[in-house]
């Protein structure tokens, strides 16, 4: 039998402290990069050819990460190791090579890999020169054989990427409020989608009429007028839909026949309502465009951004509206957002390919402006001449700098705390919250049960950070989501997971 003191030490061999960054990093190498590429497949520009059918347009295609290089001032090329990076006050980086083909008037140029830019490369990850060296080797290279990595060098300054907690997006809580003296339930899901991340609201008010708030609405709508205008047109579809039981029907017949006050019978007068709030005073041919893409870029974009998918979301929004009248029904409580199931970890590779998303659409608007520019002064469409690898970098390497990061959020990356190594462990295994620190928030400082095994109950610092700022437990495991594919789906339904005949 291995004693505990020995099962410890097999389980901290160098690589389980901070092995989540560097997994997390890992995966945003393998696939983030491209799953950001792919989102956007090419960039299209206004240059017109001489049949006006054709459009010049540049494809995406594979992109790949080298190791991190340092150029000389006399052009030479050479491995950059960290310990270079530190006492010259480098960024540790490498560059990022993307496939790029041109096509002009239906004939496609010959596929190039440019350099789009470099990205800061994490310490002990795959593309890491470091990488797979041995302890001997790494003492040659100026770099201490315990240090984890899972940090970032950048100006010469070391710093990591916090590991941010937010709610689970996707998933729909619960909560009641107050509004006027009334008691007033609440179903929210934030659905998130290529990064982007939208707040959906269905509320159950007076006389159990139910609203729906989402982004690009202005106000609140009625949520039969919302339904009906994604495809659930006739009255029995709209009941069926949301649930059988004859409590929760009663208070659906009280919905429908507010619908029919405020003169919405079809899928048209749903339309037409919906037409007079986002885009009042408009032709009707504006109004049409602008509700297709309120209605499929903006609500629930989870389910996704065509059509076809309208039916789907009227299913989910049903699924709220459920919710919101078992909570008035008291048959379910209200969501503890406190609760660990209802929490996700946000890593360093997801924030990456956050910044890397938000930079590199940046790169793709200059690279459209460069090839139209080109075309007005009758030059040769060449992508070598258009690329500015700048425009990409200073977007990455800033943030990282700064701890400005995408969205608004501060204190992202920070200076490595070097005060001793333990230290550096705890900091590279930090958990932040994006709540306000100046705000009391009681409950989200509290100590919850479900943190057991997964953070530290005690290594938290005093003041207005406490509880807020936490540590990972000794031994925490983090598993990583995989993407909803059909494979998936399938297992589902041979489970009796999913719901088919109600749509859900």
């Amino acid at each position: 039998m291995l004693d505990r003191k020995t099962l410890s030490r097999a389980y901290f061999i160098k690589d389980k402290i901070v092995q989540h960054q560097v997994d997390s990093f890992n995966e945003f190498i393998d696939h983030g990069l491209q799953k950001v590429i792919g989102e956007m497949g090419v960039i299209e520009t206004e240059i017109s050819g001489t049949d006006t059918d054709s459009q010049t347009f540049v494809r995406l295609g594979a992109i790949s990460v080298s190791h991190p290089v340092v150029k000389e001032a006399d052009g030479a090329v050479d491995k950059l190791f960290p310990s270079d990076a530190r006492l010259r006050n480098l960024t540790y980086s490498a560059p990022i090579n993307l496939e790029m083909t041109v096509v002009q008037e239906e004939v496609e140029s010959k596929s190039q890999a440019v350099e789009i830019g470099i990205l800061p490369i994490m310490l002990r990850s795959k593309v890491c020169n470091l990488h797979g060296l041995s302890d001997e080797e790494l003492q040659v290279h100026g770099e201490d054989p315990l240090d984890p990595g899972g940090y970032f060098i950048t100006n010469g300054t070391e710093r990591v990427i916090m590991t941010l907690e937010d709610l689970a997006p996707n998933k729909i809580m619960t909560e009641r409020d107050q509004r006027y003296g009334d008691q007033v339930e609440i179903a929210k899901v934030f659905s998130e989608r290529h990064g982007y991340r939208a707040l959906t609201v269905v509320e159950r008010g007076r006389k159990s009429i139910l609203e729906v708030t989402f982004p690009s609405l202005p106000g609140r709508i009625n949520f039969v007028t919302l339904v009906r205008a994604l495809g659930l047109e006739t009255d029995e579809e709209i009941a069926r839909a949301v649930s059988d039981d004859p409590e929760i029907q009663e208070f659906m017949k009280e919905n429908l026949e507010e619908a029919v006050n405020i003169g919405v019978f079809t899928q048209g007068d749903a339309l037409e309502e919906i037409g007079s709030i986002v885009a009042a005073r408009q032709t009707k041919e504006y109004q049409t465009r602008r509700i297709s893409y309120v209605l499929d870029r903006y609500l629930l974009p989870h389910i996704g951004n065509d059509e076809e998918n309208r039916i789907v979301k009227a299913h989910f929004l049903a699924r709220m509206a459920e919710a919101c009248f078992e909570l008035a029904l008291n048959r379910r409580g209200m969501d503890d957002k406190d609760h660990y199931a209802n929490k996700r970890l946000k890593l360093s590779g997801n924030l990456m390919e956050d910044l890397f998303r938000v930079s590199f659409n940046r790169l793709a608007r200059d690279i459209k402006y460069q090839l139209e520019r080109a075309s007005m002064r009758k030059r040769e469409l060449s992508i070598k001449t258009v690329i500015r690898p700048d425009v990409l970098t200073q977007r990455i390497v800033y943030p990282l700098a700064t701890g400005n990061w995408v969205g608004g959020r501060t204190g992202v990356a920070q200076l490595l705390d070097r005060t001793d190594h333990i230290a550096s462990l705890s900091h590279l295994r930090r958990v932040i919250s994006p709540l306000s620190r100046t705000q009391p928030h009681f409950e989200a400082r509290d100590l919850h049960p479900t943190q057991w095994g997964r953070l530290c109950p005690s290594e938290t610092p005093e003041g207005p950070n406490c509880g807020l700022v936490k540590n990972f437990a000794q031994m925490v495991e983090l598993s990583t989501g995989v993407e909803f594919t059909e494979g998936i789906k399938d297992e589902l339904y041979m489970c009796g997971v999913v719901a088919v005949q109600r749509g859900r």
